[in-house]
């Protein structure tokens, strides 16, 4: 087999093989040095296979940076994640702080994006310039990222986007996404409604609902908001009063439900797309002597099922929640080792998850549960 031609890029820095280089970018001399090896090409992975097929040279840093130093022989990984707006978040993140360690082969850089595109953005071109092995990305919006993804692709450093995903033309600017099915999720919100409203001999009523969106243009919102859409066409005494978004956070969460309770007096249904708004919606409703329940005044539904949200489905004030499971480390890690084994991976990977509702042992649930 023919050996592939190397890059400029490639071929200048297996030319320099243990030896300083000195990187203009950084304005630093970088340690290299080399090692043959083949890596893996996803499926569906288009035009990944110009830098990865077949075997080549893959590099492996000594010392990168003074921040690296005393690293070397792991696979350095570089995670922009989008915040910490969440309960569900932080233990995201804490799956990959517990997951990628030197004990487990890995140096882990972690940027916070503070739910900020541009600083994702920055974060991934430091990578770049760092010559991390690989990037996974948590992208705060689906657009606006085929420059910064080209750019990665250039320094042939695979991206793995965890959690939401991005809208761009070209396929081949990330390796795969691991994540949740979050259209499924709306969808399965939307079902478990109309039985339960069948239950409670409602199926005829007109039912007046509102929504709590999360951040516009995530892929969270826009999957969960199109999935119970989907539901909410087939009936025609379902009247969505208003959908506003809540950003994903607590204290907007209950800003947003306490303006829907001054505009309207028939709320039946709230729809909230995270754990930490519908915190939110219970301290309004609350406030504003409204009962949640089967035999209260408003349905709650809510998304992502973290503890505390369990915690209180147990007085009704959620009446069920679908679970959007925050530890996808474990499934980007084990991609990561297929890749550096040279095997295939699938574009798309689905982490496992369920729902809860208040007819549950909910007791025996919180005793197993984890986040």
């Amino acid at each position: 087999m023919n050996k592939k031609k190397l890059s400029h890029r490639e071929n200048s820095l297996f030319m320099c093989g243990g030896f300083l280089v000195y990187n203009e970018k950084q304005r630093l001399w970088v340690r290299r040095r080399y090692v043959k090896q083949k890596v893996g090409i996803s499926r569906n992975h288009g035009t990944w296979g110009n830098i990865f097929a077949g075997r080549m040279w893959r590099k492996k840093r000594a010392v990168h940076t003074e921040e690296m130093a005393g690293h070397d022989g792991c696979i350095v990984v570089g995670y922009a994640q989008v915040g910490s707006e969440s309960d569900w978040r932080t233990t995201n993140t804490q799956s990959f702080k517990n997951i990628f360690t030197e004990e487990n082969g890995y140096y882990l850089i972690f940027e916070d994006g503070q739910q900020k595109q541009e600083n994702q953005v920055k974060a991934i071109r430091n990578f770049i310039l760092q010559d991390v092995d690989y990037i996974i990305l948590d992208p705060v919006v689906e657009t606006g990222w085929e420059a910064v993804l080209e750019e990665a692709k250039e320094a042939g450093i695979p991206v793995i986007l965890s959690d939401r995903t991005v809208e761009v033309g070209d396929e081949s600017l990330y390796s795969c996404w691991v994540g949740s099915n979050f259209c499924e999720e709306g969808i399965k919100a939307g079902e478990w409604l109309e039985n339960y409203l069948k239950e409670q001999g409602r199926e005829d009523e007109t039912i007046h609902l509102v929504t709590l969106q999360g951040t516009s243009g995530s892929s969270a919102q826009i999957g969960r908001s199109d999935g119970f859409e989907k539901i909410l066409k087939k009936h025609s005494d379902w009247v969505m009063l208003e959908k506003q978004s809540g950003d994903f956070t607590q204290a907007k969460g209950q800003e947003v439900m306490e303006d829907f309770l001054e505009k309207y007096d028939d709320i039946d249904v709230v729809i909230s797309e995270n754990d930490n708004m519908t915190f939110g919606v219970i301290d309004a409703l609350e406030a504003a002597g409204k009962k949640m329940g089967t035999d209260g005044d408003v349905i709650v539904i809510s998304f992502d099922a973290v503890k505390d949200a369990l915690t209180v489905m147990q007085d009704e004030k959620i009446m069920a929640d679908f679970e959007c499971n925050p530890l996808t480390a474990p499934l980007v890690e084990q991609t990561i080792r297929h890749m550096e084994n040279g095997e295939e991976v699938d574009k798309v990977q689905y982490v496992e998850e369920g729902y809860f509702d208040y007819t549950m042992d909910l007791k025996s649930i919180l005793k197993d549960r984890s986040y």
